[in-house]
């Protein structure tokens, strides 16, 4: 069976889910020298920095706690550039995406939005 590429598919799912709440998707795996910003959203007139995180269960803890103050300063930095250092409204988002396989397939089980994260 080839291995499923869960964080895609998590994000895909993610991207989906804040269009349908009237989010206007802005870019997708933004890559700077700092590392990457998964989905870049604008909620209105505030920039949203939603890192998603994809998990099967939360035996080893809930998604969200894979996002370490390490990685939440590295997002800041991406966002920044993302921004171009400009004076913005922004907040992070983190969305937990939490699926099952059936037949081979990725079932989306739960998505939590976290906003305002951190």
């Amino acid at each position: 069976m080839p291995e499923i590429n869960s964080g895609a598919l998590g994000e895909r799912s993610a991207e989906a889910y804040l269009k349908r709440k009237g989010y206007e998707v802005e870019a997708r795996n933004y890559r700077c020298k700092y590392g990457e910003l998964d989905i870049v959203a604008r909620d209105g007139s505030c920039i949203v920095i939603a890192e998603v995180k994809t998990r099967k269960s939360h035996a080893y803890g809930t998604p969200a706690e894979f996002v370490t103050p390490k990685k939440q300063e590295r997002l800041r930095c991406a966002a920044m550039d993302y921004v171009g250092y400009k004076e913005t409204e922004m907040r992070f988002d983190v969305i937990e995406i939490t699926y099952e396989m059936y037949h081979g397939r990725f079932l989306v089980k739960e998505i939590n939005h976290i906003e305002n994260a951190f």
